[in-house]
């Protein structure tokens, strides 16, 4: 029997929605309809997938073992789609940049000004891309390439060219005891509540934070953050602190933060992310432009100082 992936998409949004009308309307289709689809489905599987009885719905025991295995059949299909639409792009001299708005800034105008002065008819379009997802829209073909700010757990299969190295600082709220200073040591901030993002690589959070110390002294973690906004506002209510990089200094001003710079932590850096395995013209274009922008930096900030995980 083959499996109709447009049926199991329909049953999944049952899923996730618990109501047939709400997955309805995300899907945009009638109810009926959609029950239909489900029910189409069932027949075919010969079994109830669906439990309509409570509210709200759920998965019958089948309907269970099903879906953990057809969930991972349409994650595979939409990574084949996306790795089609990345040759098709690289065919068509079109590339797709992930970034991330509060992250990139003014280095990221500068790469793709760089890059257009070697491709002037370059086509480029820009796709926002969550934190936790930087380096996978990468590696799934989402993109073609994104800025990002390394590292990353397993960075197998990606390629990463600095486009420019910048300090950290560490986000206080201006009450703090140490806002006033210029400059603060990592020893500075032991015994203090660092944010976190459940959702982002442990790896990246971990460095950013600083994790583990060189004194040994073990981090704590606080609240979690998917946003910059989110970030700010935990800092700024006294929750947490936050080490971060020069951009943010650069780019938030916010009346109840002071932002510090951590002078023996190690610099991080903007980097564009590829694949390693991909040789368009376009994209090796866009290697040669962010070289170019990291060439013209002078000695990276911090330089020399022992990486602090």
């Amino acid at each position: 029997m083959d499996l109709n992936l447009h049926l199991v998409r329909y049953l999944v949004a049952v899923v996730d929605e618990g109501h047939f009308g709400r997955a309805a309307q995300r899907l945009y289709i009638s109810t009926p309809a959609l029950s239909q689809q489900v029910r189409k489905l069932e027949r075919m599987l010969g079994v109830a997938l669906i439990d309509r009885s409570v509210h709200p719905v759920r998965p019958t025991p089948a309907g269970d073992r099903f879906l953990a295995e057809a969930r991972i059949a349409l994650a595979a299909a939409d990574r084949a789609v996306a790795a089609v639409t990345a040759h098709r792009r690289e065919q068509a001299s079109m590339l797709r940049v992930g970034f991330m708005t509060a992250s990139t800034g003014p280095r990221g105008r500068e790469l793709l000004d760089e890059l257009r002065r070697e491709v002037p008819d370059a086509s480029v379009h820009l796709v926002e891309l969550p934190w936790p997802q930087q380096a996978s829209a990468v590696l799934d073909g989402v993109v073609d390439a994104s800025l990002m700010r390394p590292p990353v757990t397993d960075p197998t299969g990606l390629r990463f060219d600095v486009v420019h190295y910048e300090p950290r600082v560490v986000a206080l709220p201006s009450t703090h005891r140490l806002a006033g200073r210029e400059e603060v040591q990592l020893a500075d901030l032991d015994g203090e509540t660092h944010v976190t993002d459940d959702d982002a690589d442990p790896t990246w959070v971990r460095w950013w934070a600083c994790d583990p110390r060189p004194s040994e002294v073990p981090v704590r973690y606080g609240p979690s953050v998917r946003t910059l906004d989110e970030l700010l506002e935990a800092v700024a209510s006294g929750q947490a602190i936050a080490v971060t990089g020069q951009f943010v200094a650069d780019s938030q001003r916010h009346p109840e933060i002071a932002f510090v710079r951590v002078a023996d932590a190690e610099p991080g850096s903007l980097s564009l992310c590829t694949r390693a395995t991909n040789t368009s013209p376009l994209v090796a274009a866009l290697r040669r432009a962010a070289r170019r922008l990291h060439d013209k930096q002078a000695t990276p900030p911090g330089s020399g100082l022992s990486p602090c995980s």
